[in-house]
């Protein structure tokens, strides 16, 4: 008698083991800027009195995209002048208060403050102010408010038309 030996072969189908791809991408960061008006006009008034007036939107744009944002913008002010500048000619610093008032808009996350949210909180502007603040922000940020300048005109204020400089900043 004759055995017939058979073998089997049974292959596995073919497929490759899984391959990881290790893959990045860059956020980008942009820079924390602030606009403001150009010019602004008070109006008028008499020695003794005041005057008041808005300035115009004030915005601070931060596209740093930080984990954790923060900043404070502030403001000063030059005395106003008229004429040569003499003492009759000059309101100083001290007669010039400044309030933030609330925002008119904002972006992003976090706490976003004023420096002086009413009219009786208003500073006068003889030192640096705070304008407005952000706290606990994540990632980019805006911030846009109208301030309010007051001015006290001096008993012995002369007329003609004053000229000074509100700035602001933000760090």
């Amino acid at each position: 008698m004759t055995a017939v030996l058979m073998t089997a072969v049974v292959t596995a189908p073919a497929y490759a083991a899984p391959g990881d791809t290790t893959t990045t991408f860059i956020v980008s960061g942009g820079s924390l800027g602030i606009t403001v008006p150009g010019t602004a006009s008070l109006g008028s008034g008499t020695p003794g009195t005041s005057i008041s007036g808005q300035l115009g939107a004030v915005q601070v744009t931060d596209n740093r995209a930080l984990l954790t944002a923060a900043w404070t913008a502030s403001v000063t002010s030059t005395s106003f002048k008229t004429g040569g500048g003499t003492a009759a000619e000059t309101v100083p610093t001290t007669d010039v208060s400044y309030w933030s008032g609330a925002a008119t808009a904002t972006t992003g996350l976090g706490t976003f403050t004023p420096g002086q949210a009413t009219a009786p909180a208003a500073q006068n502007l003889s030192v640096s102010r705070t304008a407005f603040t952000l706290t606990a922000g994540t990632g980019d940020d805006s911030a846009t408010w109208n301030p309010t300048i007051v001015v006290t005109l001096p008993a012995a204020a002369v007329a003609g038309t004053y000229t000074g400089t509100v700035t602001h900043s933000v760090a």
